[in-house]
């Protein structure tokens, strides 16, 4: 009884030591899943413009035009869960599979089902949208992939793992002028961080300093270094 115990005393400590690991390993493999979709959608931005002579898939707000990269909004019960909203998009022919829209360590849900988009377009992408905004006139959008060449692709980002309390649409705005830092806020999902990927076809992961500011409703700093860095990364003068 006495040697049953002590093996019993020895598995518990086992798994104690083990479970954190395997967590951690669990985590890491969301990650990869989530870096492997937004190559994904590089790839499928790329072949959208070489068949649109160079044109970026369009991306408005609240997908005002037929044209956009995608439809539905994650906020609208009736529309987060419903896959024929990425099918309308202009670009799911390039992607083909409903599944890369979605991070697969969101846990957000709509009725008990999961929603169908975990995913957001920068907002100075696609239209000239951003340019109507005051005090942002000194900024450029990006309609054209000659537009990021002069800019430097591998230094903006196009698409982002967006945070389940602020994903709506599939346009993800940044007000360079401050005038409301984390507007649209990013996944803290990955081990207290965000995945994102850039003009020039390479996705990266981004850990948050301070991921719970973004999620407490309350006003973020100008200041605040996840979002000076989010900013930076968005569009240039």
């Amino acid at each position: 009884m006495i040697e049953l115990l002590a093996v019993i005393a020895i598995i518990a400590i086992l798994m104690a030591l083990l479970l954190p690991v395997l967590s951690a390993a669990k985590a890491r493999g969301k990650q990869t899943f989530c870096l492997n979709n937004l190559h994904q959608f590089n790839l499928g931005l790329q072949m959208y413009a070489a068949d649109n002579a160079g044109r970026l898939a369009e991306n408005q707000p609240g997908s005002l035009s037929d044209n956009s990269w995608v439809h539905g909004d994650m906020q609208i019960p009736v529309q987060s869960t419903n896959l024929d909203f990425l099918r309308q998009g202009r670009l799911f022919s390039y992607i083909g599979e409903p599944a890369v829209y979605r991070c697969p360590a969101d846990p957000s849900q709509t009725g008990g089902k999961p929603r169908v988009r975990s995913y957001s377009m920068n907002s100075w992408m696609g239209s000239r949208y951003m340019e109507t905004f005051s005090g942002q006139t000194r900024y450029r959008t990006f309609m054209q992939e000659s537009e990021l060449a002069m800019v430097g692709p591998a230094e903006i980002w196009v698409m982002i793992d967006e945070h389940e309390l602020s994903i709506d649409d599939g346009w993800f705005q940044v007000t360079m002028n401050d005038s409301r830092p984390f507007a649209s806020f990013p996944a803290t999902r990955h081990q207290r961080g965000y995945v994102w990927n850039f003009a020039d076809g390479h996705a990266a992961y981004c850990k948050l300093q301070n991921p719970e500011a973004l999620a407490s409703g309350k006003p973020v700093s100008s200041r605040n270094p996840d979002w000076v860095r989010l900013k930076h990364a968005t569009t240039s003068r």
